[in-house]
């Protein structure tokens, strides 16, 4: 198998031990479809990518797996997004109006709403996409009133660090964060942070969604 078969066993029990529901993204990008073949063999649902053309591909070879979650978490360009909204079943990555107005009128009226998360610059990060802290609640009630959208919760990428307590930190604003939304009368269900390499941390902050890839795909092609 090319995929880390017993560290993925390791990370779902963590998953399942943790006390709220947690779902686990596997980060499939760069690698191929038969690889995303064996995992969903294993039980997995939800997969990420990063790149349209290549998500597009993998999703005509691994179309007899109808029950595959796929989810965008890059960057969103003004050109892709008919394809993000024909295709993705989540988006975690709308960071701006224009892009949530383009997703809502391109998504097919014969598919359910598109599952939203908008991206938070939550460090201020000047070289990162996502909306400013400040700013998300006002997007956030935005995408709540577009028929074709469904508001799901908040993403983040932390600047990157080896200090533990600044990552607790980021998470912390993050979480922070979701729950003024909510408080607001926002429906959210969804905080999605937590990586390879800080997703047990992630959780203790109130993660109840983490994307990993590496510790479960191996190194990236």
């Amino acid at each position: 198998m090319s995929i880390q078969q017993q560290h993925y066993t390791v990370i779902c029990k963590a998953l399942l031990a943790a006390d709220h529901y947690v779902t686990l993204l596997a980060v499939s990008k760069t690698h191929p479809a038969a690889t995303v073949a064996e995992l969903h063999a294993l039980g997995q649902r939800h997969f990420g990518e990063n790149q349209v053309p290549e998500a597009l591909q993998k999703m005509q070879q691994l179309q007899s797996l109808d029950d595959l979650q796929w989810h965008f978490i890059g960057p969103i360009q003004r050109n892709k997004t008919r394809a993000i909204a024909e295709h993705f079943d989540w988006v975690q990555s709308l960071d701006r109006k224009l892009i949530a107005d383009r997703l809502n009128a391109q998504r097919p009226a014969s598919l359910p709403a598109l599952n939203v998360l908008v991206q938070v610059n939550v460090d201020a990060e000047a070289q990162k996409a996502g909306c400013a802290v400040v700013q998300v609640p006002e997007l956030a009630a935005h995408i709540a009133t577009q028929p074709n959208l469904r508001l799901r919760g908040l993403m983040a990428i932390p600047a990157n660090s080896d200090d533990p307590q600044a990552r607790r930190q980021s998470f912390l604003r993050l979480q922070q964060c979701y729950t003024d939304c909510r408080q607001r009368g926002l429906d959210m269900d969804t905080l999605s942070m937590g990586m390879s390499d800080d997703w047990a941390l992630a959780l203790e902050c109130g993660s109840n969604m983490v994307r990993i890839g590496s510790a479960i795909f191996g190194s990236r092609n």
